[in-house]
């Protein structure tokens, strides 16, 4: 780390050194080896992004996050909200998952993966380079007073913006309501469909002003993962970081490979210096490292003087080690998700609740010698087709006679059934025991539930 690097700890550089005006950011964009790659898999997620919604499994949109229905699709399966803990346990899963891997290979999520990064860095600021031209041409552009030329840039770039803003509201809503809704709506007058055309046009706004003004201050400020990343890396982790032993002193005269042309601190979207160390402000987007590299091979110095490095590897040249803390996640991780496999198999296509009715004990029918109970049923079908059941009870003695009866329950629907078991006198052993019951639908036993039998035994 450079010696005048302590500089950048007094000041936001997000603003003028006054405080009174947010510093715009112009990154110079170099089509290096890492954006190539990155490009690749940003375009490759963009893709699947837009296509998931119309991509449909068993009947059903591949991944559907519809809230206000209490339903939730992925990759085929539907989970209601008696499913919630399943949802629950997925979602610690995939934060232990993060964290993990925070853990060893630092925040190459946000640089990589993350929607907001992609989006804008591979698609808006695209449009912008097209319209407007070059990092100083699009200065001086803003700089400059309103001119015709100037309106009619502007009004274009922020025109286009609008106009994928819109697309990605429609893509966004979905993935909450589902695609043939959306495909409604859009088909349909508007009256018909309000709160849906309000919907897409507040979401568009939103992402528009998420792209267009706020940019890097999602990461920096909005974003809580930038905080969190402090608390997860230690010197092991692998981050894009500045090789100070070898880069130090700078200059082109001094002995360092660094010969400070700054080209680092004009292609970073968040306009740090990475050669200040590990800031919050960094996603690990590896362009600096692209920058770098290109140097490197003009001055005829060997590349990664900024890289994927540990604090370790700069300090002492050792390579990538484990520790316990990564051992302690990965034990988490794994037993969280042998949890989550084990109650997926185990998960039936109905879940089905039978109690016996509360605040009622047995009844006695002489003329029959027999003993009943009264039970409530409920059944909740996670499918998406329709299902014709029966409830039978594991006893062959026992018997039920309904009070509520339905045989029919359909996709995605519940009901709730009353009905008495009634077995012999002459079979009770004992005042309570256990009763089994299946769920039978087409000869296939969808379900099997126990519960308790009251009765005096039989002397």
């Amino acid at each position: 780390m450079s010696q005048n690097s302590a500089k950048f700890r007094d000041q936001i550089n997000k603003v003028t050194n006054d405080g009174n005006k947010r510093k715009w950011l112009y990154p110079k964009l170099i089509k290096g080896k890492l954006f190539r790659y990155r490009a690749l898999i940003s375009y490759s997620f963009l893709l699947l992004l837009f296509a998931t919604p119309f991509i449909r499994l068993n009947g059903e949109q591949l991944v559907l996050l519809n809230v206000p229905e209490r339903k939730f699709v992925f990759f085929g399966l539907i989970f209601w909200p008696q499913d919630f803990y399943l949802f629950v346990l997925a979602l610690i899963s995939f934060m232990i998952f993060i964290v993990l891997f925070t853990v060893v290979f630092g925040r190459v999520f946000c640089g990589w993966i993350c929607p907001q990064t992609i989006f804008l860095e591979m698609v808006f600021r695209r449009i912008e380079a097209w319209v407007e031209g070059s990092p100083a041409q699009r200065k001086v552009l803003d700089d400059g007073p309103l001119t015709t030329k100037k309106a009619a840039k502007k009004i274009a770039k922020h025109g286009v913006y609008l106009l994928i803003s819109f697309l990605i509201a429609n893509i966004f809503l979905s993935y909450l309501i589902g695609s043939t809704t959306l495909i409604t709506i859009i088909k349909e007058p508007v009256a018909e469909h309000l709160s849906g055309f309000i919907s897409i046009i507040l979401f568009t706004l939103v992402f528009y002003l998420v792209f267009s003004r706020m940019r890097e201050l999602v990461c920096t400020v909005v974003c809580p993962y930038g905080r969190l990343q402090g608390v997860l890396l230690d010197n092991e982790s692998i981050i894009v970081a500045y090789d100070y032993q070898r880069g130090e002193p700078r200059g082109k005269k001094l002995k360092g490979d660094c010969i400070d042309c700054g080209l680092c601190v004009q292609v970073c979207p968040t306009g740090i210096d990475i050669r200040n160390g590990t800031q919050m402000e960094c996603v690990n987007c590896t362009a600096c490292i692209d920058a770098c590299d290109m140097v490197m091979d003009k001055i005829g110095r060997p590349i990664r003087l900024i890289g994927f490095k540990s604090e370790d590897e700069i300090l002492q040249k050792e390579s990538l080690t484990l520790n316990k803390r990564v051992y302690g996640y990965a034990a988490i991780l794994f037993l969280l998700l042998g949890t989550l496999t084990y109650l997926l198999l185990k998960r039936s296509d109905v879940e089905t609740t039978i109690l016996r009715a509360g605040g009622t004990l047995y009844q006695l029918r002489d003329k029959e010698h027999t003993v009943s109970n009264l039970y409530n049923a409920e059944l909740v079908n996670k499918t998406t087709h329709q299902l014709r059941f029966e409830i039978v009870p594991d006893d062959r003695a026992a018997k039920i006679q309904y009070i509520q009866k339905d045989n029919q329950l359909a996709a995605g629907a519940s009901i709730k059934i009353t009905f008495f078991v009634i077995l012999p006198q002459s079979s009770i052993r004992q005042y309570k025991s256990a009763i089994g019951f299946r769920l039978l639908s087409a000869g296939k036993q969808l379900d099997h539930i126990e519960t308790t039998f009251i009765a005096p035994p039989n002397d």
